[in-house]
């Protein structure tokens, strides 16, 4: 690790924190589980994001509101990443530091956990949507037909099409702005994240009953209208339906009780990612938390509690390293084959 002397500062972006690598050879953006996400995530994750900084990526740390309308949050989450862009490009332009990865949307990944994989997810899933409005209004029916009623179908289609008309526009002001900065042009491949690796660590797709105790206000919240959208079965749905997540990779805990159900779903029914990109670890729900003290990590909330850096390292980032290294060398090839076949 050439890196290991650099400091991980993070700076607010945006609603964001980005902490820019001098020289990076991409973009890692993080969303963090539900209360970590939203209190505090550059310190509740601080050794693994640091064990990333030091491979060389420019780490953004997306944070989210909690919200049952978790299609609302995934707009957010794409604005924000056109918010952050020209600012990366305008931040190591006045730093001197390199600015080349930030101009081709492919040199960015994706890393969420537990929660913060289903925003992943539905990013992912949403690259499917179709430009056209009327192909669009229909991939969205086909994917609520069977669990909403009309008004709820009319209005996420409403919903959509605003967010689709914003984030194109907010795509080309990107582009337009990055070349006022460095006269150079940014290749940007969709309105969503296609293209673009992702691993998840521990995903817990759940429904408003995980985040409610007791069952039965969960069970009124859901009568209401107000509980999680899209729900477990609509999210499964979009990701099935896509035929996306094809450079994605998947990190299990074994003794996770949460994330299992999940889990098990990508690999039994949906049958992604392939053997290869699965990395079954030890570890409870919450093993990706965890903060350094000299040669030490402290796990937050595993056991043991205390673990040297090398023991940490086997254990669990090396392998998420790993993965990542073997997704994006799996993305370059499949970009060559693509360009090969004239696409």
């Amino acid at each position: 690790m050439g890196n290991a002397h650099l400091k991980l500062r993070f700076k607010p972006v945006s609603h964001s924190w980005v902490a820019l690598h001098p020289q990076p050879k991409g973009v890692i953006q993080f969303i963090a589980g539900a209360f970590f996400g939203t209190f505090g995530p550059m310190l509740f994750y601080r050794y693994l994001l640091q064990s990333l900084f030091e491979q060389g990526y420019t780490i953004i740390l997306l944070p989210f509101n909690f919200t049952f309308n978790h299609y609302v949050e995934a707009g957010f989450l794409m604005r924000e990443q056109y918010e952050i862009l020209p600012q990366l490009v305008k931040m190591a332009s006045v730093a001197g530091y390199d600015y080349e990865a930030y101009l081709d949307d492919k040199n960015f990944s994706w890393i969420g956990h537990s929660l913060g994989c289903k925003y992943i997810s539905l990013l992912e899933g949403f690259t499917a949507l179709p430009p056209e409005p009327q192909e669009r209004e229909q991939f969205i029916r086909n994917l609520l037909s069977k669990t909403s009623d009309e008004s709820q179908i009319e209005s996420v289609i409403a919903d959509i099409n605003i967010l689709f008309e914003e984030l194109t526009r907010k795509r080309d002001e990107v582009k337009n702005l990055i070349y006022t900065y460095v006269q150079k042009n940014i290749n940007i491949n969709s309105v969503f994240i296609k293209g673009q690796v992702s691993i998840l660590l521990a995903p817990a797709i759940a429904d408003t009953g995980s985040a409610i105790r007791p069952r039965f206000l969960a069970d009124i919240i859901d009568n209401l209208g107000w509980g999680v959208k899209p729900t477990v079965k609509e999210t499964q749905t979009l990701i099935y339906d896509s035929g996306l997540f094809n450079i994605m990779g998947l990190v299990c805990l074994k003794s996770d009780k949460i994330a299992k159900p999940t889990g098990e779903w990508f690999t039994d029914i949906l049958q992604k990612p392939p053997e290869n990109f699965r990395k079954p670890l030890a570890g409870k729900h919450l093993r990706p938390l965890g903060i350094q003290l000299a040669k030490y990590v402290i796990n937050l909330f595993d056991k043991p509690l205390v673990e040297s850096v090398q023991e940490r390292n086997q254990g669990f980032e090396h392998n998420v390293i790993q993965l990542l290294e073997e997704l994006k060398k799996n993305q370059h090839n499949g970009h060559r084959a693509e360009e090969a076949e004239g696409k």
